[in-house]
């Protein structure tokens, strides 16, 4: 029996050159070039999410952060190690699907909060 209501799959995750940009395509046609500074302040870490929406972290400053390596997990998420040391968010294909589809909410979201509370990227 075919599942219909299955998520989109990864059929490729490409890291360019300059390790800013990760593409991700799926197997329903999207495609999303997710930057590394987005990927950065959206990780999904306890880190950055905390344990609760209350304890959210807004993290600046990472404009030029990049990619270093990705290291996939089992066969449902990847782990990105960014180059200031952060290799603790893990990445399902469905939370990476949800930033691609998301990315203009989310990233004004961000930039907002920066503002309001005086940091910079």
């Amino acid at each position: 029996m075919n599942d219909t209501s299955a998520s989109p799959w990864p059929t490729e995750l490409r890291l360019h050159k300059d390790r800013k940009v990760l593409t991700v395509t799926f197997d329903n046609g999207e495609s999303f070039d997710l930057a590394a500074e987005y990927l950065r302040v959206r990780s999904p870490s306890a880190e950055v999410q905390g344990h609760s929406a209350a304890e959210r972290k807004t993290v600046p400053g990472k404009r030029n952060v990049a990619i270093l390596e990705l290291q996939t997990v089992g066969n449902y998420a990847v782990r990105p190690v960014f180059d200031d040391l952060h290799s603790t968010g893990i990445f399902s294909w469905d939370y990476l699907l949800t930033l691609g589809r998301n990315h203009d909410a989310y990233w004004q979201a961000y930039l907002d909060e920066l503002a309001a509370k005086g940091l910079t990227r």
